[in-house]
């Protein structure tokens, strides 16, 4: 993954409405969720669901398709596998960056 694509991906999980959008559609996984579903479920009013969940696609960490006549996002995993691997890589020298008392603290949700 560029460096471009990276920044642009961080740049977007860095305002707290976009990382709670992300983290609602990873929850779900590949089933995805519609944008009525997500602005309830978030209590989100549709317009401000709608901003944020344009800059998560214009970055690439969440996809959209049409079935019949609703739209379905779902999580990126495959660009957010490419960000966490770009900073392993290219900041931890392709080390685990996270001793192990955090690792777990990530995977608990901690």
């Amino acid at each position: 993954m560029e460096e471009p694509a990276v920044i642009k991906a961080l740049a977007a999980l860095a305002h707290p409405i976009r990382l709670q959008i992300f983290r609602a559609l990873v929850v779900v996984g590949q089933d995805g969720l519609t944008p009525s579903r997500m602005a309830e479920g978030l209590s989100m009013a549709a317009a401000t669901l709608s901003f944020h969940l344009k800059e998560l696609l214009n970055a690439q960490l969440v996809t959209q398709e049409r079935l019949g006549r609703n739209l379905v996002y779902r999580a990126a995993y495959d660009q957010m596998n490419g960000v966490l691997g770009y900073l392993t890589a290219h900041c931890c020298q392709g080390q685990e960056c996270l001793a192990p008392a955090a690792q777990a603290a990530c995977i608990q949700g901690d």
